[in-house]
């Protein structure tokens, strides 16, 4: 029986989920500013990640706090504590530094945030799958 995607009730198969995934324009995320979320699977399993901008360069995590595994932006993609100098969990207070995602204060111990590889490139930031994050697919 041939198989394709513009065969009727055959839906288009998922992006390779190694490839590249597009996250937003650069110009979305301002130094140290409001943090772009977006979902991913992790360990197979729904989840949200953050994308923001800290010293020029653009970082991101798989958004759950390394203490206790809950979500930890205070609203939608406000992760920074009011000095704008780390990513705070907004239950127990756990701090991070946004560079690395390495625990510096709170009930976090020797924790880390999880990273995700991201990358900018022609004013475009995409973010890259690895064996433990994927992209969500959509039908």
């Amino acid at each position: 029986m041939p198989e394709g995607p513009d065969l009727p009730g055959r839906a288009e198969p998922p992006p390779a989920a190694d490839e590249p995934q597009a996250l937003c324009a650069s110009s979305d995320l301002e130094e140290r500013g409001l943090a772009q979320v977006f979902d991913v699977l992790l360990w197979g399993q729904p989840a949200r990640a953050f994308a923001l901008r800290f010293d020029g360069r653009v970082v991101a995590y798989v958004n759950r706090c390394a203490h206790v595994p809950t979500e930890m932006d205070w609203q939608q993609g406000q992760f920074l504590d009011m000095d704008r100098r780390w990513i705070l969990c907004s239950i127990h207070g756990a701090a991070y530094e946004p560079a690395d995602g390495r625990c510096v204060g709170g009930p976090c111990g020797r924790g880390r945030l999880m990273a995700i590889d991201v990358r900018e490139e022609g004013g475009q930031v995409s973010w890259y799958p690895s064996r433990d994050i994927r992209p969500v697919a959509f039908t």
